[in-house]
Order: structure tokens, then C-alpha cells, then sequence
């Protein structure tokens, strides 16, 4: 470590950092356009919508009791658990038992299911259930069938995997194998099974389906089997997987006969989960808060399951959010999604059998299910299960007395806890467990509003909170809400319903339905709503529209285009941005909207928001007015076609756009245009390559009735050998070419590569174009502009560009087809020849342009074409006009499939995705500020941020140090020196780190200084012109580098600085058009104004052009006023508003940029007699401006004063010179000299040159190619001709 550096170690102490200025100046190209890829969310399978939603419609309810006769293989105890649905059978004769407890258990399942189909089997035999599977398999169709077994009257299952009934006359029980019950229940089926050793009935259910799984199989792969057995074993693939069963017990496991319990209490859980639960809770011994509470008083709590404003209804709603939010938390997705959200009777009976668990489990049962549950009876939230329970037993005695029942906070605490996890902890931690909760709570009128608020913010998270909650079942609780008429509740529901379709774009479909897009509508019309909510109600209408006719036409016929055009002025950006891609959603490809926008005068108003100060918004605009250009029908219509051009000629306005997004919006909108006028667009190609002028053509009719097409002679160009070129035959069967084309298509590919230097600017008020003359202009200017677009400074615009022109070169190619048409000379003068190349483009041109008047003709439809010298040919009628436009106008019938692929490949070809971009915004936080890394004082990224400002302050303190250090030392020391593969064109210090930018002709090169190495090259993409201009953007925190190319084009990469990191392009842009050709080109100077963003541009041009890179615009041309070129240019250190640059006529000029651009020349020096070299300013001292010429004259300048306060003579011939911003050094060399020399500019006294490389028998430097000063150290970094890097330094190292 130097010792210059264990200072700086040593200055590296602050008290505060976050007083620091670092933090006050502004980020430039830090935007999410900027550090994003420019494309949407990912979409995933939509794995919360429930596709294949079923119904249980079929119960049967087979009771095998078989009153007052036990099992033989059964040994009872005395007493026993005798309760069959709550009902004592042996208080009664055994058949009247046995219909009660059937009626009994058949409400019970009616609770759930009351529109199903019942049947109850009493005691039932083989037959009896062998026809009423059968039966009501038929019925159900696809619906599934649920079989309930109740064999507490039978034996056991047996290991061969059969349950018990009985024969006809109750003598013998006949055993009913599982193996044909799966026959006749077929699937989807539930099976519900109450007996002792149940867990062997499902393993033997689950051995007998794979059976049959496998006996399909063999079937399938035997050639000779039968096709009844074939649909037979058809229907078994899948019955397992496609089969539900609930099992009381274990395999081994045996009933519970505690006489306090009943008999059916696997079923009773199932079928009567609150009593069953309150009643066992009675029956517990310990755990209890409430003791007085008694197995009968259970049954007087008032109310009902269905109302929840009563104390049952109230506990079913706890037990639901309860039971539900278990599941939620420990079952996989696609689990639960299946057993709780895809059947009503399903969802309920999974719900009561986690209950049933519990229970069974506390008296040494296992209940099994396939498929296969994790347990759950010792989940934490049973305890809240238990604390309900107990508050309303507490409260059962004064309710009974009449007193108000007073609710349960289950609802309030388990809101709290939620609350509590969104306000604290990490943002990947699991999500909250009371997430289903949230959405029962959701029912309730008084709780709603809270319940949607927490829900807000919860999937305000990212995301990945939105897939929880639609995993959880929310859809359907919004979708419902937005019936409600409660104002209160519109801003979070569009706010839940802006989350939700960011992502999954899906759901426009359920808001197209039953009007529920006018609760959207509503609150986009009324201006009283915040702007924030009315842009969320503006992008949900958006995505409701997007490629959705249903969704188009609702919003169309409520007024929705008067409704975004009137408020496009409003000033917030993003409201703006999303009124006008809700528009474009609208008339995309909706004729009725277009013309309905037409009547609005809406593309005149969103011309506006073409010129908005913000990139976003007028990407925007260009989305809806490409959207505006018809692609159907109204060819004819000229105030159709007239609109269209004016369109077009507004959005060519924008092709050199700073903004990346706005040309890719740009070329995806000409592209409409080109797709919409191909064959003019054809032509127009052709004109481009032939440089030829529309041939003027008229149309006349023989007297046979053939159309005969004359061309005006003097556009018609002739071979080489004086014969006009060409006229075709073209007869029904065969079509052939009098002449043949003298040049390949690769020719013609080849000379239409070239890109167009200008064209015309247009502004906000451009007339619409209705001359013949000026319309065929208008094809010109926007090929022209595809074509510079297909040469962008960004590959993505470039390639876009790119494939447009590629496929009508190739229709161009393709269009080489002759026509059965007549060309008429009109004189027999001929031009002279052209060559050969532009023959063939003549040609192609002539037969474009009759093709484009046949085709078009409306007053000769479907007419006969021949040629003058064949008058007998069959003939042949032009086949009408297509809706698409055809690559080649004489196709047959039978190439029109690829005529249309030509065209959707052209209409297809530059699409975007910004639309979805836009809409990935919605789907981050967005109603309040997170905490991210960088305003978290205890992020990373905040801690990294804090330890660069750090640095930079202590490099700034060290820095006026440096001046008394340079005035003693009068040697310098050569820290490195290397070869490098290519001239260096500049050299650019980074001020804060020891980072050298080394710029050839197309590469450049990071350098760090300290260990003389190479950290990275990358080239610049600059296929044309070399760099002349480097600008580090953000050095104070993560630096970008900008570079700038003598033909205008600026471009700014990251991760430059980065080691390891592959730099990357931020963004691109043409600066300056119209460079000027000078004998001593400057190519294109920048100066970098960090504070304020702006980036100041000239060169080989007349004007200074100033750029606002936060709103990435052009804010104003200032006139130079001199006849040469800037070529240099620096602002005052005490000013930001004064420009200091100069000219190649040896002016220094100064501009006040914050007078007219007119009037901004405040101050003319003429001291120099020669090309000014450079302008340097000073930060130190007077703060003076430091100017050098060619011949080698020094000047120091008070800007303040009409003249220089001093002069001195340099080297002679002098083309380099470099000053230090905060020492007094300068170094400067002549042309032609292999020194550098060194100045004192305090006292103008002359130091050490610079003149051999440091080392033993040191060579002598070659001619130096460019200089550069370090910022705040003194350090000289120098190039030379013999391709040399070295760095010096004037600091004391160790």
C-alpha cells in the first residue's frame, strides 16, 4: 500500500453517513426501462383454477346393522357404544331403528349436499347394491357417485378383500367382494367405510385397481381380444387415481365401544362435526376450561350451521376457516385444490374427517384415506379450535337464561396475527398460515373492509403472494364482491383486481361475464377517485380487452373512448400511460371501435402524448395509434386511407426517439402500416433501389374487351441494347417473359440494403396527405424510416426493423412474376441505357405498379387481360381481391394458403412486449414504498452504497492536498506501461476508483491502474465511425459508461466497472444527425452533466444539442454561430447553466443555457488564430477556463472579463492538451513530437517532460495519440502511436 493510500485510509472516517451529498445527487438510466428486460411476467400454468370441477349428485347410504344380532367374530363389551346417528336402537323394535337411523343419516348428509340424490340401502343385499350401483353410475354419467358402508351389524372385512351384507331372508351374511364393487361404482367414486379394520379394505381397494389397471394394459396389447372386453377394461384405467375413500381405522385397529361415545363416530364426525366435537369435548378429562358444560346441554346451543350470526352457526364458521387453513399449510397444492375446492359434498367431508382424526386418535383409531393425508390431529390451531369451543359453552347457561351472546374474537385475533406477520419478518419467509382464515372473514359485512385491506397488502408482496391467495380459493370471494354497491369498497377491490390479472391475464374472461367489467368502467369515469385507483381500474379494462371481442364490445358500447380521451390530460404519467393502452387494447382489431375512435377525433387527441416527457407514456401512445391503423376492411375509403397516412407521418416523427421502447413501439406500429399497404410498400422498396420516379400509367380498353396498360416512355427505362424493357405473355396455362431478366435476385437483394441518411421532420400539427403525389411520398419517407430503423444503435430495434424490410425484399423477389397485361409505349423515345442491375429493378418496378392499378381497379372487375400481339389467347379472369394482400398477383387459387402466411409472418414479425411489461408493474409493490436493500439500513446493498460514499468523500478531502504536493515534486513516476492490440482513440479516468476507460475505434477496455492489468474489452457495436467521446454516468455509485461515435450515435453500457461481469447495453441513441464532412473532423464531443441529467452534444455539426436523459428527450438546439466545428467543449465548475466550447475556427464561445437558444452566445473569444484543441476547466483557485489551439497557445480565461488573464507559449504545432481539474499541471505535445511536456500553470513554469519509458535502456515514446489527467489523484495516463499504455504519477509511493 502507498502512502498516498494510508492516508486516504486514514480520511476514510465519517461521523454520519448518511449526511453525506453522494446521497443527493441523482441516478441517470437507473429506471425500470433501464435495468429490466422490456418483457412480462412469466406466466404459469393456471394451477389454482379448478378445471374439471365435479358434483357429488348420488349418495348411497348402505347400513349393514343388523339390530340386536352381534357379529359372531365381534365380542362386545357390556354396556357398549349402541348410538347410531344419535339414536339409541335398542329403545325401539329394530326396523323402526333401522328407517330412523337411515332418515337420520341421510339429513345429516343433506346438510352438505341437499340437492343430491339419496337412496338408503336398510340392511341391504348383494343384489340390492349391485343394482343401485349400476343404476346411479348410469346416472351420474361423469359426476361422482359416493358409496357410504356402514358394517358396524357384520363381520370384519375379510383379507381377500371383502365386505359383509346379507342374504334375502337375513339368515346367512354373503360377503360382497371389492373387486366387483369397483365394477359397478366405476369413477369418479367415494367410498366411505365405518367398520373395524377398515385400513384393510383400502389396501385391498387400492391392490384390486391396479389389477384391473394392469389387466387393461395386457388387454390392450393383445391383438386378438375382444372389443367388449376392450371397452370393458377401458373404463378400469385410472379408477385408482380417480377414487376418494375415507376408512374409520387401521388395519388391525378395532371400533372404539366406549358406552359414552356412539357407535357411528367416524360417521358422526363426518356428518355432525360441531356436536360430535362440543360432546366429546364434554367427555374429555383434562384440558377443559369450561367443567360445567354436560353431554345434553349440547345440544340446547341455539341456532343453526347455516346462520353465523348464531352461536352454531358462528362455531361451523371457526371449525371451516379452522379445518380449511390446516390443510391449506400442511397438504401439497394440487391436494387440496382437489379434496377442497373441486366438489361442495367433498370439501365438507375432508373438512369433518381432519375432526374425525382427532377423535379417532385420542381412543387408539387411525383413520386411513387414499389418497394418503399427513396427520393433522396435533396441529397448533386445534387449540383455537378448543378456546371457541370452551367460549361458547361458557356463555351457554346466560344465553339459555336470554342474555345476548356475545361473538367470538377468533376471527379479530387470528386478523391480528396476520397483521403482524406482513408488518414484521423477511420477505421469503413462509406465508402467513392464517391466509385461508383471511378469506372466510371475507364473508362477514363487518369484517370485510379489514379482511380486504390485509388482503391487499398481502398480495401487494410480489407474486408470488397473488398465486397463494388464488391457491387458497380467493377468486371466487372477488369475483362475487364486485356485485357489491358499497363505494367504500371500490378502491381495494380494484386494487386486489389489479394484482390479480398482473398475474394471470386469464381471468378477463369471468370479467367480460354478467357485467362485472362495469364496476371498472364506474370507477375510470368518476374523477373524484384518486388517480391511483382509476389506472388500476384502467389496466384491469385493459386486460379485459386484450385479444377478447366480448370484452371489447361491453367497454365500446359504455362509452369507454370518451371516457380515457377526456382524461388524457390529467398529469399523472402513469394514468396517461394506461388510459392510452387501454385504448389501443380497445380497437385492436375491432373495425366498430376504430371508427367509433374515429367519430372522437381520438388519434388527433393522442398525437399529444407523442411528445410527453416521459418515455413510457408516449410508448404508449405509439401502442394505440399502431393499434388505430385498420388491418380489415375500407381499402377504398379515402378519409380511411387518409387517416392512416396522417397516423403514420406523426409516428415518423419518433424514429430517432432517445427512448429504446418508444422505436421498438415504433417499428411494431409501421409495421401495421407495411402490412397494411404492402404492395405499395413494394414499390416504394423499388423506387429506393432503381431511384426511379412512379411511372405515370393509364388504363384503356380494346375493342376485343382487354384491358391494354400505357406507360409514360420517358419513365421507362431501355437496355443496353436499345430495346424496351418488357413486355410480357402470359397465357392460361403457361405464363413466360419475353425477355429474361439480365441480373439474379441476389442482385436485387444486395442494392437494396442501403439505409436513407435523412429524413423530413414533422411536428405535432402535420397536415394529412391527400394528393397522388403525396401519398406516394408518404410510402417513401416510411420505408425510409424502416430502414434506418432496421440500422438502430440498439440490436432489439435493429432486428425488429430488420425482419419488416427482410420479408418485403422477399415479396419484392418474389413479385418478378410477369403480368397478362399490355404495356403501351406513349413515345418512341428512349432514355439512355441503364445497367443491367437496374433493369431488373425497373422491371420488377413496372410489373409492381400494374399489378397495383389492375388489382385496385373498381370500375373493371374480374377483366380479361391479353397482350397487343396475341389476340386468339383463352381467356383468363384476375381473381377478385383478397381481404390479405398477395406476394404475387397472378398466384393461383391454390397458393393463397402461403400468400396468407407471407402476411401473417409480415403482421407477426415486430411484435412487442411492452404491453405486457406494463402490466408486469402491478404485479410488485406498488401501494407503499418497501423496504429494499437500498433504503434498509441494515441491507447489503445499503451498506455498500454507504462505504462508496464513504470513499468518494475521502478522496474529495484529500484532493486540495494534492496541489502543494505537485508544486515539490518535479519528477514523475511511471506506474505501468503495457501494449494494447489497438490505437486508443480516448482515455477517460474514473474519478473515485483507480479504473482507466481505454476507447479504440469500435472496442474498448477497462484498465485497472494500480496493478497495470486489463479487467475487461468489449466491443462498442459500432459498425460505422469510431468512438471520440467517453462520460462515466453515476461514478459516485454504480457507474455506467457512456461512449460516443463520430456518426452521432451515443451509447451507455454497465457493468463495465464490474470484474468478471459482462457489460451490457443500457440504452442507445443518434445525438446529432447530419454530422458535417470537414477537412479536421471533431466527430461527436459530449459533456456529462450529472447534477441535473443532462447531456450536452456537438461536434461536426452548427448547434450544441442538449439532452434531458431522465425524460429522454431533446430539450433544445443551441446555434454554435460559428462556421466550423466544437471541438471541445467543458461547463463552468461554478455554474451548470454555462457551456464553455471550442471551435475549429479558434473561438472559445460561451452559452448560457438558461437564455432563448437564439440569445444563448453570451461571451465570444477570438484570441486564438487556430483549431482549438481543448478547454479544460479549473476547479481550484479562480476557477478558470484553460484554452489551447494548434499552434500552441495557452489561454487562461475569467469568464467574467471580455479577455484572457494570461497566455503561454506550448509546444509548437500542439494537438493534444490535457489539464488537471484540481492541480495546476497541464501536459501537452506537439504533432510530431516524441516528448510530453509538463507545466506548472501557477507560475508557468515547466517540469520534467515526459520522455522515455521508465527501466533500464528505456525506449524513447513514440508519438503521443491522447492524454488523460485522473480527476482527483496525480495521475497522467498516455497512448501512443506504437500502440503503448503507460500511467504516470507525481505522488510519493512506497
Amino acid at each position: 500500500m502507498d502512502k498516498v493510500d494510508i492516508e486516504l485510509e486514514k480520511l476514510f472516517r465519517v461521523n454520519d453517513a448518511s449526511e453525506l451529498p453522494d446521497w443527493n445527487i441523482p441516478l441517470s438510466f437507473m429506471k425500470p426501462r433501464h435495468v429490466e428486460e422490456i418483457r412480462g411476467l412469466a406466466m404459469d400454468e393456471e394451477l389454482w383454477r379448478i378445471k374439471d370441477r365435479m358434483k357429488t349428485n348420488n349418495v348411497i347410504l348402505s347400513l349393514c346393522l343388523n339390530i340386536g344380532v352381534d357379529p359372531p367374530d365381534v365380542v362386545k363389551t357390556e354396556p357398549c357404544a349402541r348410538l347410531e346417528c344419535w339414536i339409541n336402537p335398542l329403545a325401539m323394535s329394530p326396523s323402526k331403528a333401522n328407517e330412523q337411523i337411515g332418515r337420520k343419516l341421510q339429513q345429516q348428509y343433506e346438510r352438505w349436499q341437499p340437492r343430491a340424490r339419496y337412496k338408503q340401502l336398510l340392511d341391504p343385499t348383494l343384489e340390492d347394491i349391485k343394482k343401485l350401483c349400476i343404476t346411479y353410475r348410469r346416472t351420474a354419467k361423469s359426476d361422482r357417485l359416493l358409496f357410504h358402508y356402514n358394517g358396524h351389524g357384520v363381520p370384519k372385512p375379510t383379507v381377500n378383500g371383502e365386505i359383509w351384507v346379507f342374504n334375502k331372508s337375513y339368515t346367512q351374511y354373503i360377503p360382497l367382494s371389492l373387486y366387483d364393487l369397483q365394477g359397478w361404482m366405476n369413477f369418479p367414486s367415494i367410498y366411505i367405510f365405518d367398520c373395524s379394520m377398515a385400513g384393510l379394505v383400502v389396501d385391498r381397494f387400492k391392490q384390486f385397481a391396479r389389477q384391473r389397471e394392469q389387466e387393461f394394459l395386457l388387454q390392450d396389447a393383445c391383438e386378438n381380444s375382444s372389443e367388449v372386453n376392450g371397452s370393458s377394461s377401458a373404463s378400469s384405467l385410472g379408477l385408482l387415481n380417480h377414487s376418494i375413500i375415507l376408512a374409520s381405522c387401521g388395519t388391525e385397529e378395532m371400533l372404539p365401544m366406549n358406552p359414552q361415545l356412539p357407535a357411528d363416530l367416524f360417521t358422526s364426525c363426518l356428518t355432525t362435526p360441531i356436536q360430535t366435537s362440543l360432546k366429546w369435548i364434554t367427555w374429555k378429562k383434562v384440558g377443559r376450561l369450561v367443567n360445567k358444560s354436560t353431554f345434553d346441554s349440547v345440544d340446547q346451543i341455539p341456532g343453526t350451521v347455516s346462520d353465523r350470526k348464531t352461536p352454531m352457526g358462528e362455531l361451523n364458521w371457526i371449525f371451516t376457516a379452522i379445518t380449511d387453513t390446516i390443510a391449506w399449510n400442511l397438504f401439497p397444492r394440487e391436494l387440496f385444490k382437489r379434496l377442497y375446492r373441486q366438489d361442495l359434498l367433498v370439501a365438507s367431508l375432508f373438512r369433518n374427517y381432519l375432526l374425525a382424526e382427532r377423535i379417532m386418535h385420542s381412543y387408539g383409531c387411525a383413520p386411513v384415506t387414499h389418497p394418503e393425508l399427513l396427520p393433522t390431529y396435533q396441529h397448533p390451531l386445534w387449540e383455537a379450535w378448543d378456546l371457541a369451543q370452551d367460549h361458547c359453552l361458557n356463555q351457554l347457561p346466560a344465553v339459555l337464561e336470554g342474555k345476548p351472546y356475545k361473538s367470538n374474537p377468533f376471527f379479530k385475533d387470528q386478523m391480528k396475527a396476520f397483521q403482524v406477520w406482513l408488518v414484521t419478518g423477511s420477505p421469503d419467509r413462509r406465508p402467513p398460515e392464517q391466509l385461508p382464515i383471511i378469506l372466510q372473514v371475507l364473508l362477514s359485512q363487518s369484517h370485510r373492509f379489514q379482511a380486504l385491506e390485509l388482503l391487499g397488502r398481502f398480495l401487494d408482496l410480489g407474486p408470488w403472494a397473488v398465486n397463494h391467495a388464488l391457491s387458497v380459493g380467493i377468486f371466487p370471494y372477488v369475483l362475487k364482491l364486485l356485485q357489491s354497491k358499497n363505494r367504500e369498497l371500490q378502491p381495494i377491490l380494484v386494487f386486489i383486481w389489479a394484482k390479480i390479472l398482473s398475474v394471470d391475464r386469464t381471468c378477463q374472461t369471468d370479467l367480460s361475464k354478467e357485467g362485472n367489467y362495469m364496476y371498472f368502467l364506474d370507477i375510470l369515469k368518476d374523477s373524484n377517485i384518486q388517480y391511483e385507483y382509476r389506472t388500476m381500474a384502467a389496466f384491469v379494462l385493459a386486460v379485459t380487452m386484450e385479444k377478447n371481442i366480448k370484452g371489447q364490445t361491453a367497454c365500446l358500447h359504455n362509452q369507454l373512448i370518451p371516457t380515457c380521451l377526456k382524461q388524457l390530460n390529467e398529469p399523472n404519467p402513469l394514468l396517461r400511460r394506461w388510459l392510452a393502452l387501454c385504448l389501443g387494447c380497445l380497437w385492436d382489431d375491432y373495425e366498430e371501435a376504430r371508427w367509433t375512435g374515429v367519430k372522437e377525433c381520438a388519434h388527433d387527441k393522442l398525437f399529444k402524448l407523442l411528445w410527453d416527457d416521459i418515455p413510457e407514456v408516449r410508448a404508449a401512445g405509439v401502442f394505440a395509434l399502431g393499434k388505430f391503423v385498420s388491418t380489415t376492411s375500407g381499402e377504398g375509403n379515402d378519409h380511411h386511407v387518409n387517416i392512416n397516412h396522417t397516423i403514420g407521418m406523426q409516428l415518423l416523427n419518433l424514429y430517432q426517439d432517445p427512448s429504446p421502447i418508444v422505436r421498438k413501439e415504433l417499428v411494431a406500429s409501421l409495421s401495421q402500416l407495411v402490412y397494411r399497404y404492402c404492395q405499395q410498400f413494394q414499390i416504394a422498396s423499388l423506387q429506393a433501389l432503381d431511384n426511379l420516379v412512379l411511372p405515370s400509367i393509364s388504363t384503356s380498353i380494346t375493342a376485343q374487351g382487354w384491358v391494354k396498360i400505357d406507360m409514360d416512355s420517358s419513365l421507362v427505362r431501355t437496355s443496353s441494347g436499345g430495346h424496351r424493357e418488357r413486355a410480357y405473355c402470359i397465357s392460361n396455362s403457361n405464363r413466360k417473359k419475353e425477355e429474361e431478366d439480365e441480373s439474379s435476385s441476389d442482385d436485387l437483394q444486395s442494392s437494396s440494403e442501403g439505409v436513407f441518411d435523412s429524413l423530413p421532420t414533422m411536428g405535432p400539427g402535420s397536415s394529412t396527405y391527400k394528393k397522388v403525389a403525396s401519398v406516394d411520398n408518404f410510402y417513401t419517407l416510411i420505408w425510409k424510416g424502416v430502414n434506418v430503423l432496421s440500422k438502430d444503435a440498439v440490436p432489439e430495434v435493429s432486428k425488429l426493423a430488420g425482419r419488416v424490410v427482410q420479408i418485403i425484399k422477399e415479396l419484392v423477389q418474389e413479385s418478378s412474376l410477369p403480368l397478362p397485361v399490355t404495356v403501351g409505349i406513349l413515345s418512341a423515345q428512349s432514355v439512355p441505357s441503364s445497367p443491367v442491375r437496374r433493369s431488373s429493378a425497373s422491371a420488377s418496378l413496372v410489373n409492381l405498379v400494374s399489378r397495383h392499378q389492375v388489382q385496385h381497379s373498381s370500375t373493371l372487375p374480374r377483366t380479361t387481360l391479353q397482350t397487343s400481339s396475341q389476340s386468339a389467347l383463352p381467356s383468363q379472369q384476375l381473381p377478385p381481391r383478397r381481404q390479405l394482400f398477395d406476394s404475387t398477383a397472378m398466384h393461383n387459387s391454390d397458393d393463397e394458403d402461403d400468400d396468407d402466411d407471407d402476411n401473417v409472418k409480415l403482421l407477426d414479425c415486430a411484435k412487442t412486449n411492452f404491453f405486457s411489461w406494463c402490466c408486469k408493474y402491478f404485479a410488485f409493490p406498488i401501494i407503499k414504498v418497501q423496504k429494499t436493500d437500498d433504503a434498509d439500513p441494515f441491507g447489503d446493498s445499503y451498506f455498500q452504497r454507504e462505504w462508496r460514499f464513504a470513499r468518494n468523500d475521502a478522496i474529495r478531502h484529500y484532493t486540495p492536498q494534492l496541489a502543494s504536493r505537485a508544486e515539490k515534486v518535479r519528477n514523475n513516476d511511471q506506474m505501468f506501461v503495457n501494449k494494447i492490440s489497438e490505437k486508443p482513440q480516448v482515455l477517460k479516468f474514473h474519478p473515485y476508483q483507480p479504473l482507466l476507460s481505454v476507447a479504440s475505434k469500435t472496442n474498448i477496455s477497462i484498465w485497472d491502474i494500480e496493478n497495470g492489468s486489463e479487467q475487461c474489452t468489449f466491443s462498442n457495436l459500432n459498425e460505422q465511425g469510431k468512438i471520440t467521446s467517453l462520460e462515466y454516468i453515476n461514478p459516485h455509485d454504480v457507474t455506467y459508461l457512456m461512449s460516443g461515435t463520430d456518426d452521432g450515435v451515443v451509447k451507455v453500457w454497465r457493468h463495465c466497472m464490474t470484474p468478471n461481469a459482462t457489460p451490457e447495453l443500457v440504452t442507445a441513441w443518434t445525438s446529432l444527425t447530419d454530422m458535417l464532412s470537414t477537412s479536421k473532423t471533431a466527430g461527436l464531443v459530449l459533456n456529462w452533466d450529472q447534477m441535473n441529467g443532462v447531456l450536452h452534444a456537438s461536434g461536426d455539426v452548427r448547434v450544441i444539442r442538449l439532452w434531458d436523459t431522465h425524460k429522454e428527450m431533446r430539450i433544445v438546439d443551441i446555434p454554435t454561430g460559428a462556421d466550423s466545428s466544437v471541438t471541445c467543449m467543458t461547463s463552468d465548475p461554478s455554474s451548470y447553466s454555462v457551456i464553455v466550447a471550442g471551435c475549429g475556427d479558434g473561438s472559445v464561445r460561451v452559452y448560457d443555457k438558461r437564455q432563448k437558444p437564439t440569445s444563448c452566445l453570451v461571451r465570444k473569444y477570438q484570441e486564438h488564430d487556430s483549431l482549438v484543441v481543448s478547454v479544460n476547466a479549473q476547479r481550484y483557485g479562480n476557477k478558470m477556463i484553460i484554452s489551447g489551439c494548434n499552434n500552441g497557445d495557452l489561454r487562461f480565461w475569467d469568464l467574467s472579463k471580455s479577455q484572457s488573464v494570461s497566455c503561454l507559449k506550448a509546444v509548437p504545432a500542439m494537438y493534444i492538451c490535457e489539464s488537471h481539474p484540481h492541480v495546476p499541471l497541464l501536459a501537452c505535445c506537439g504533432l510530431n513530437s516524441q516528448s510530453i511536456k509538463i507545466y506548472n500553470v501557477s507560475n508557468n513554469a515547466s517540469l520534467n517532460p515526459i520522455q522515455y519509458h521508465t527501466g533500464f535502456m528505456g525506449q524513447k515514446i513514440d508519438k503521443t495519440k491522447c492524454l488523460a489527467f485522473h480527476p482527483n489523484r496525480l495521475w497522467l495516463a498516455v497512448s501512443s502511436n506504437d500502440m503503448l499504455l503507460s500511467s504516470y504519477t507525481w505522488e510519493k509511493r512506497k
